[in-house]
């Protein structure tokens, strides 16, 4: 089959990428978003987030007529849909989006459509789209009751992609590609085959599902071993990024950077996917979980106690007097996503314990975006000047160049060790 049109729902993180670079291999591309801001930016030429490079192949696919936005679906030869799955109260999956996305899409589907589910989803949840459709669609057949002979054809592929890299791994990445049948994944294959040039791995839809949740949970389970590691290293005095230097010169164990917490929509989303789904067996990926769920409560402590080793030091001082510089909001270092992020949990909780000055050093989010909070937002030569104590959170480059000479200093990513 000839993909000579393609439809991406929800222009986020992956999806305008996902779209920027379709339409760079000269494939008509239209983008779908319900929010009629990034629709009108797209269609401008630019972009409403941060990703190295994307504002130029954006700029360049829209100019050239090969990528456009819109709110409402039109026809295609194959639909992504790379929208939000986040979880309710109790971690319970949300599957809201991808059923809103699915029903949006139902009255413009053809026969010999394909249908691919990027959006990192619970086990089952390609198979739940396919019966939306089905419903919306009776007019269809779809692989869950005609198989081999479906009139549209269904496959879950999951993104793999690191934020700051985008761009470079959507292309040179292996895919795992999982259809409702083997000509499903077949078709998939023909459809990531226009630019991936790593390899593309077929499977089923339920395990290609379990596969992205398992790399995450993977993740957290590392992580949450690091982040134990600094709270007990420091219970006993020890510095824990010396520890971990020194014990990853075996050449067996490699223990990754401990850190404030764990965000980003995926590493501290999907692993409840697994443990929602088996709660009794996932007692690893839970414990993890709970470990780097911990870990901001646990830096609120140790900020309290340099508050209070403060007023001890200067009994002329009242919390009021006390400057609290934070370093960093987003969930990782050098971009602008807030999702999940541990940083913004932890500023926000300080905000409402301290009544002195909280001062915010964040060079990768535009301050009209996160007006919202309540914190006076600063240079960061003006934070090293100015605050008492000096709270890293996320390991952003402009941070590693220098450091601070006075007050007291609380690094939760080892930059000013």
């Amino acid at each position: 089959m000839s993909f000579q049109r393609i439809s991406v729902i929800g222009l986020g993180y992956i999806g305008l990428p996902t779209a920027a670079v379709f339409a760079s291999r000269k494939k008509h591309v239209i983008g779908i978003d319900i929010h009629q801001s990034v629709v009108d930016t797209i269609n401008r030429g630019e972009i409403h987030i941060i990703e190295p490079d994307l504002d130029m192949v954006v700029h360049a696919a829209v100019t050239e007529g090969y990528l456009r936005a819109s709110v409402v679906p039109e026809p295609a030869d194959a639909f992504l849909i790379a929208v939000p799955t986040p979880f309710k109260e109790g971690y319970e999956p949300d599957l809201s989006y991808i059923e809103a996305a699915s029903k949006a899409i139902a009255p413009v589907l053809e026969k010999g459509n394909l249908i691919i589910l990027e959006s990192t989803s619970p086990v089952g949840a390609t198979e739940q789209m396919a019966e939306w459709l089905e419903k919306a669609r009776p007019d269809l057949t779809f692989p869950q009751n005609n198989g081999e002979d479906s009139d549209i054809r269904i496959a879950h592929c999951p993104e793999r992609v690191l934020p700051g890299h985008v761009l470079r791994e959507l292309v040179q990445n292996d895919r795992v590609i999982g259809g409702m049948t083997k000509k499903c994944s077949e078709l998939a294959v023909e459809l990531y085959s226009e630019f991936v040039e790593g390899e593309c791995i077929t499977t089923n839809a339920r395990t290609a599902e379990m596969c992205k949740l398992t790399e995450n949970s993977f993740r957290d389970v590392n992580i949450a071993f690091a982040n134990e590691l600094s709270i007990i290293s420091e219970k006993i005095g020890v510095n824990v990024w010396e520890l971990i230097k020194l014990a990853n010169r075996h050449p067996r164990v490699n223990i990754l950077q401990p850190g404030p917490g764990v965000g980003g929509h995926c590493i501290a989303v999907d692993p409840w996917f697994i443990v929602n789904k088996t709660p009794e067996q996932a007692r690893l990926i839970r414990q993890a979980r709970d470990v780097n769920d911990y870990k901001p409560k646990w830096v609120l402590e140790k900020l309290e106690e340099a508050v209070t080793n403060l007023l001890a030091e200067n009994q002329s001082k009242t919390r009021e007097d006390i400057v609290i510089a934070c370093y960093g909001l987003s969930f990782k270092a050098n971009i602008d996503d807030l999702r999940e992020s541990p940083a913004l949990e932890i500023v926000k909780k300080s905000r409402l314990t301290h009544p002195g000055k909280i001062m915010v050093v964040e060079p990768h989010i535009s301050i009209e975006s996160i007006s919202w909070l309540d914190v006076e937002y600063t240079s960061f030569e003006d934070a090293l000047e100015k605050a008492d104590i000096h709270l890293l959170l996320v390991d952003h480059n402009q941070f590693k160049v220098r450091k601070p000479t006075k007050g007291i200093t609380l690094d939760t990513r080892g930059c000013w060790i």
